[in-house]
C-alpha cells in the first residue's frame, strides 16, 4: 500500500559536514513540505522523461540522425527539481545542457529533436512556452534572463525567471553582468549553476579560487544556496526558497547546484584524456535518478509496475517524437539567404538560383 507524505510537515535543511553547507533530503530520508505522493510521482515523471530523451538522443546521434549532442546524463534531478519549483507564467532561460527543459512545458519531444538536427521547425516561439531559446555562448542567457526578470518587476507581474548555466559559466563577464544587473534591481531571479565541476576539460580548480561557488553570491549582495544536485528533493527545496524570496520582493538567488559529470562534455568529446574514470564509475553507482527511485520505494509510493508504466510512457513518447522528427519535410535552402541583411545584396538571387541548379543536379 502507498502511504501518502504529509504536506505540512517542514523539516529544517540539515547541513552535511565539511561539504561547506551541501544540502540534502534525500539521503537524510526527510519529507519537503508541499510535496504529496502525487508531486513526488510527478518529479519522478519528469526525471523519467528526460533520462530517456538524452539516451535516446545519444543513440540518435551514433546512427547520425542528428549532429553533435551535449549529454545531460545524471543532471535530470537539477532539471526537474528546479522546473517543478516554478508555475507556469515563470521563464526558463535554459543553456545547451537543458535543451530538453521544454519537455516540462509541454513542448513535443520533435521540436527539440528538429533543434538538435538544424531543422528550423526546432526553433519554438518563447512565448508559447515561456521557454527561451537555447543559448549554446556560455552565459550569454544570464543577462537575457536577468532583464526579463526586472521587465517582470517594472510591469509588477507575479512572474520571475530561472536561467540554468554551468560551472564554466561563471568564469564569463555575461554571468557577472547579469548577475549584478539582477542585484542592483532586484530583480525576481534564480541563478541555477549546473557545478558539475568539468569546463569541458577544464576542472573546476583550475577556473576559480573560490572554496565554493556560491560564494560569489556575496559580491553581488545576494543570498546563496549550495545544494547536492544529485537530489531532486533538496533542488526542488532550494529553488522554491528562492522563488518565495523573489516573490516577496527579496531579488535574485544564486543556487549552485553540486554535481559530478559522468558523461562526456558532448557526443563530440574523448573525456578519457582528463577524466578520473574511477570517480565517475563511483558517481555512476549513485546517480540521480536511480536515487531517487530508491527513495520513493522506500517510502511505500512507487512499487514495480508504477515504474514500468512510467517508463514505458517515456519510451512511447520518444519514439512518437523521433518518427515526428523525422516525417518532417527537408526545410527550403531559400532560408540560407532570408533574414541575413535588411537589405539583400544583388547577388543573393544569382547565387541561391546557382545553388538550386547544384542541389537540384545532385553535385551539391
Amino acid at each position: 500500500m502507498h502511504r501518502r507524505l504529509p504536506s505540512t510537515l517542514r523539516a529544517v535543511a540539515q547541513v552535511a559536514p565539511g561539504e561547506h553547507e551541501l544540502r540534502r533530503v534525500i539521503d537524510e530520508d526527510r519529507e519537503v513540505e508541499g510535496l504529496g505522493e502525487q508531486e513526488l510521482l510527478e518529479l519522478y515523471r519528469s526525471m523519467v522523461l528526460l533520462r530517456t530523451y538524452d539516451e535516446r538522443s545519444v543513440i540518435y546521434h551514433r546512427q547520425g540522425r542528428i549532429g553533435t549532442y551535449a549529454i545531460f546524463w545524471n543532471h535530470e534531478a537539477m532539471q526537474a527539481g528546479a522546473a517543478h519549483a516554478l508555475e507556469d507564467d515563470d521563464w526558463i532561460f535554459p543553456s545547451y545542457r537543458e535543451s530538453a527543459i521544454g519537455l516540462l512545458r509541454g513542448m513535443p519531444p520533435a521540436t527539440v529533436l528538429h533543434w538538435w538536427r538544424g531543422h528550423p521547425a526546432g526553433w519554438w516561439n518563447p512565448a508559447d512556452y515561456n521557454v527561451a531559446s537555447i543559448c549554446v555562448p556560455i552565459a550569454t542567457q544570464v543577462p537575457h534572463a536577468a532583464g526579463l526578470a526586472w521587465g517582470k518587476k517594472l510591469k509588477g507581474e507575479r512572474a520571475l525567471a530561472l536561467t540554468f548555466f554551468g560551472d564554466g559559466a561563471t568564469s564569463e563577464g555575461a554571468f557577472h553582468e547579469g548577475a549584478n544587473l539582477a542585484a542592483v534591481m532586484q530583480a525576481p531571479l534564480i541563478l541555477f549553476c549546473n557545478n558539475n565541476q568539468w569546463a569541458i576539460s577544464t576542472p573546476i580548480t583550475a577556473q576559480t579560487h573560490a572554496e565554493a561557488l556560491v560564494d560569489k553570491a556575496a559580491g553581488y549582495g545576494m543570498p546563496g544556496i549550495r545544494v547536492d544536485g544529485g537530489d531532486v528533493l533538496a533542488v526542488y527545496e532550494a529553488t522554491r526558497e528562492g522563488v518565495e524570496r523573489a516573490r516577496a520582493g527579496g531579488g535574485p538567488t544564486f543556487i549552485e547546484a553540486v554535481t559530478y559529470r559522468t558523461a562526456p562534455h558532448a557526443t563530440a568529446d574523448d573525456p578519457s584524456a582528463y577524466i578520473d574514470s574511477e570517480r565517475v564509475e563511483q558517481e555512476i553507482r549513485n546517480e540521480c535518478l536511480g536515487r531517487y527511485e530508491r527513495y520513493l520505494r522506500r517510502q511505500g509510493i512507487l512499487g514495480d509496475d508504477l515504474d514500468e508504466a512510467i517508463k514505458n510512457e517515456a519510451a512511447a513518447a520518444m519514439r512518437a517524437g523521433i518518427a515526428a522528427a523525422e516525417a518532417e519535410p527537408a526545410p527550403d535552402i531559400g532560408l540560407l539567404f532570408e533574414h541575413a541583411y535588411a537589405s539583400p545584396p544583388a547577388s543573393f538571387a544569382t547565387d541561391l538560383a546557382e545553388l538550386r541548379r547544384i542541389l537540384g543536379s545532385g553535385l551539391g
